[in-house]
């Protein structure tokens, strides 16, 4: 069966048994803040699984993409180097909540592999979670009798905690699991091992393909465990193993969900891949066959992760993706020689591959090339140059063995991978102190720990039963109760406790709008301030330093009036720009992140060139004009999201949207969104962008504010042009006045040009004195009180002198330092002599670089104090 062929019979299968099924939640996730990316099938149903929402069924199947690359479930430094570890991969699952249990989990999963897909059942091994005395858990003797009608006993292992023990993490819901294993070795090699003894084994060819997790308990903050109010069933199968078993390959790089990219890439590169079939093949075409891996696998990863909204980036989840990439670009680089960006060509063979199911990676196709192909260039350029800084550490080291520490920063400032400098090292015979690099590596690692690092208490239930209700779109107080709350402590924020109502009107931190501060007040005058407000698993929770003296009773809780207007005239704008920017640029913009807070707005779209001031102020226009005519906010709190859709909607990629929607109407901008806005557009005042600039290929960024911000804006603008007159006497014309005042300054600058030409000349003759031989070469390295442009003129009047000169000359002017490099035409040939280079590595005293020709360049940097040591060092270059 092909894999779009095996991923509909699963979902069919499951839709015959009563599940609904739904689409694949985004990989990226947004209203979860303990996890970065979905890492398994389960995540976007947290809620349900706490209690904290309904599900639309009581059965649900479908095929979730996920990720593993960061915290407990971390792939990422094994795929390549193995042939079933992935970054992303796909987890088809069904899910009970609170409907059926075991007894019908466990036949369902028999009856899909074995009837439906006819897979021998004399492969196939299962496991029961054997029990664990110290948590008070028996043996699964019911998993065990339900596995005894469909196998024999000699095929039903005894799993211990860490293999049939399913926890989401260190807090949360959790039971034991009995997993479905495969084994896909010859009957040769099977009648040799019995595959009973390689589950678990880490054998490549033995492997789990479904998880089937009986979600019962509830795992407390001290570690123990506590039953939950209802059963519920969490089953998850790896779509790649289970087409490795259904194609009749022992790799999940032999199936069709790989082998299009796979042949792409050898088409590109002009290298063969070989399947895992051929055995004895030399440690060359091993490293090819690693190299092809990984970056199939990880385009995989980071299209899907742009496609659902995620750009590359230096911070959080933004970094592991730009991290996963260039580990692929990394793998190109060193073993299948590309010194050009490639990748980006891949991802038109996913999106023909995978778009009817995931229709996001094609309609984001173009976006996702684009920002791929952008990072290969940026990355190729930084492995560039640190290949130049690393020639520059081994240049200045006499010992065989090369600093750690020195490797670590490399790897560190620039992102140069460590793998990558050992190989370069071990080519010129020396070694790298590994122990040294792992030590600083360590350290960092600890350093990111502690500041991430969070501890959180149990929920302490004041109230239950009781169900929360957001009133904040009609209401900024209310009278409250507390129904729960923990104690949570960060190296970032110190002590907090986290506060849930029964009802709130405080909007929780969602679609690009900072969540609402304010305070709550008891009856007897005590204030607790609310310093944020966020949702996590479906529940709104209260940032707070302290709490009541007195948790029972009412309360009245106050919304920051002030800071809420500003947040809604920003986020009407939001909007109000949105539809400008199609309107003005073309429909091919499209919403890719935004920030909404009551200083100012952020928004993230998808354009492929810089906005001109002129489209700017066009949409400025556009904006002014939809305010001036005063439309009234048309809110239609639960709509079918087709009919929203049908009627004009926009919806953004990468959000998870219910059934029914909140739409927001202002005129022709129709927008799903559960924000807070304002009831009138005229509530806007003014709008007035402040800056325009490149997020990424393809994808730009507008700042701008309203209302108040406005009015401060201009009031600092006529403040400025008032000190501006001030210092021009007051002219009548303060145009005139600053124009007079640059033709005075360009005719000045001429004149000073014509002066330092002159000095230069002048020096000319007592430097040509300062010359001096070095190894038959004419050298010269010393400062000069000029500017850059007198310093290259100088060393091209020198350079007239004669041949064979290597001349080096630093400028300070202005505090700023500068190194001008002249090298003699035949030095470069003879010699190997390059300018350049020179300038590269010299540029380190001055804290900078720079470049140019072999013959000429320039380098800038930071630090004067520098000068005389680079000046010193240039010596070296004789020798």
């Amino acid at each position: 069966m092909k894999s779009q062929d095996i991923r509909k019979a699963f979902l069919q299968f499951f839709e015959s048994k009563g599940h609904l099924i739904v689409p694949s939640a985004p990989i990226v996730l947004k209203d979860d803040p303990t996890l970065m990316f979905n890492n398994s099938g389960m995540a976007q149903f947290k809620e349900y699984f706490l209690g904290n929402a309904t599900p639309k069924s009581n059965r649900i199947a479908d095929t979730q993409k996920c990720l593993r690359v960061s915290g407990k479930h971390n792939d990422l430094e094994d795929v390549g180097f193995d042939t079933y570890h992935h970054t992303m991969f796909e987890m088809l699952g069904n899910w009970s909540f609170g409907d059926y249990f075991k007894k019908e989990a466990i036949p369902f999963a028999w009856e899909f592999l074995t009837e439906v897909l006819k897979l021998d059942k004399d492969r196939l091994y299962v496991s029961v979670f054997e029990g664990n005395e110290a948590e008070n858990v028996p043996f699964d003797q019911e998993a065990f009798d339900i596995w005894k009608q469909f196998v024999s006993e000699d095929r039903i292992i005894l799993g211990n905690k860490k293999d049939n023990f399913w926890e989401m993490g260190d807090q949360g819901p959790c039971g034991p699991c009995s997993e479905i294993h495969i084994d896909l070795r010859t009957d040769a090699e099977r009648a040799e091992v019995s595959g009973f003894s390689l589950v678990n084994a880490d054998h490549p060819q033995v492997v789990e393909i479904w998880n089937n997790v009986f979600m019962e308990f509830n795992r407390k903050a001290d570690g123990s465990l506590e039953k939950l109010p209802a059963q519920h069933v969490d089953t998850g199968m790896g779509f790649e193993r289970l087409c490795m078993a259904m194609q009749n390959v022992t790799s999940n790089y032999d199936t069709d969900v790989f082998t299009p990219l796979i042949e792409k890439v050898e088409q590109i590169t002009g290298l063969q891949y070989t399947s895992n079939e051929v055995k004895n093949i030399s440690e060359e075409q091993n490293k090819t066959n690693i190299a092809i891996r990984v970056v199939v696998d990880h385009v995989r990863a980071v299209a899907f992760a742009i496609a659902d909204g995620q750009l590359p980036s230096n911070t959080g989840a933004g970094y592991v993706i730009r991290r996963i990439l260039r580990r692929a670009i990394r793998y190109g680089f060193t073993f299948l020689n590309t010194k050009e960006p490639f990748i980006y060509q891949l991802v038109e063979v996913l999106a023909n591959q995978m778009g009817e199911f995931f229709p996001e990676i094609k309609s984001q196709k173009t976006l996702v090339s684009n920002v791929i192909r952008e990072e290969e260039n940026s990355f190729l350029k930084t492995l560039d140059q640190g290949l130049i800084l690393l020639e520059t550490i081994v240049a200045n080291n006499s010992e065989k063995v090369i600093s750690g520490k020195k490797a670590f920063e490399l790897y560190d400032t620039y992102g140069f991978p460590i793998d990558l400098t050992s190989l370069i090292l071990r080519e010129k015979g020396l070694e790298l102190d590994e122990k040294e690099f792992e030590s600083e590596l360590q350290k960092q690692k600890e350093r990111s720990r502690a500041a991430s690092k969070v501890k959180a208490g149990d929920w302490q239930i004041l109230i239950d039963d009781e169900e929360e209700e957001f009133i904040g779109y009609d209401h900024t107080q209310a009278k409250v109760k507390i129904t729960r709350y923990r104690k949570v402590e960060s190296a970032k924020d110190g002590e907090v406790y986290q506060i849930v109502f029964n009802m709130t009107p405080f909007y929780p931190e969602g679609g690009g709008q900072v969540g609402d501060k304010g305070y709550f007040e008891a009856a007897n005058g005590d204030v607790v301030y609310i310093i944020d407000t966020k949702k996590e698993n479906n529940v709104i929770i209260h940032f707070a330093k302290e709490l009541p003296n007195n948790l029972a009773g009412f309360f009245t809780a106050y919304v920051d009036l002030h800071s809420r207007k500003n947040s809604a005239a920003n986020h009407s704008a939001t909007h109000l720009m949105h539809l400008a920017l199609r309107t003005v640029l073309g429909t091919h913009v499209e919403q890719k992140g935004s920030l909404v807070t009551p200083k100012n707005l952020r928004f993230d779209f998808s354009h492929f060139a810089k906005v001109t001031d002129e489209e700017l102020k066009q949409v400025e226009d556009f904006v002014d004009a939809r305010i001036q005519e005063h439309l009234p906010l048309i809110e239609r709190r639960s709509i079918p999201i087709q009919q929203a859709l049908d009627e004009g909607a926009m919806a953004l990629f990468g959000e998870k949207y219910g059934d029914n929607v909140r739409a927001i109407k202002f005129g022709d901008s129709m927008e799903l969104c559960g924000g807070i806005h304002v009831k009138n557009t005229a509530d806007i005042w003014s709008f007035k962008i402040v800056s325009e600039g490149a997020v990424a290929a393809g994808i730009r960024r507008i700042e701008a504010i309203t209302g108040e911000g406005v009015r401060t804006y201009f009031a600092s603008q006529e403040e400025l042009l008032g000190d501006i007159k001030a210092v021009l006497k007051n002219p009548q014309d303060t145009v005139k006045a600053v124009t007079g005042l640059q033709d005075e300054n360009a005719k000045l600058k001429k004149q000073v040009e014509a002066l330092l030409k002159d000095k230069a000349k002048n020096m000319k003759a007592d430097l040509a004195k300062e010359l001096h031989e070095i190894n038959g070469i004419q050298f010269l390295a010393k400062q000069v009180d000029l500017n850059p442009e007198g310093a290259k003129d100088l060393v091209y009047e020198l350079g007239n002198l004669g041949t064979n000169l290597f001349l080096l000359l630093a400028t300070a002017e202005e505090g700023k330092p500068m190194l001008t490099c002249y090298i003699s035409k035949e030095l470069v040939a003879d010699k190997k002599l390059n300018a350049g280079q020179v300038v590269r590595e010299l540029g380190k005293y001055i804290q900078g670089g720079g470049g140019g020709q072999p013959f000429f360049a320039t380098a800038g940097g930071k630090n004067v104090n520098g000068i005389a040591e680079a000046l010193e060092k240039a010596k070296d270059y004789l020798n």
